[in-house]
């Protein structure tokens, strides 16, 4: 009765990969979120500190990754 709800073999092979890919797509958004935080952190402090050069930068590299 099981075996009608698993999957066909040569399907678990593909399952997997697309496991992965997803797993990695996850990851890659949570990396570039907390990026972005860190980004808005600094462009904050920037500002407070009056520092054109550095408020420049980070925003070409936070347009870079959005």
């Amino acid at each position: 009765m099981l075996e009608k709800y698993l999957l066909p073999a040569p399907q678990q092979p593909e399952r997997k990969v697309l496991d992965s890919i997803f797993a990695e797509m996850v990851l890659n958004k949570a990396l570039r979120d907390f990026r972005k935080e860190q980004i808005g952190k600094e462009i904050d402090q920037s500002l407070r500190d009056r520092n054109k050069e550095e408020f420049l930068r980070l925003t070409e590299e936070l347009k870079n990754i959005s």
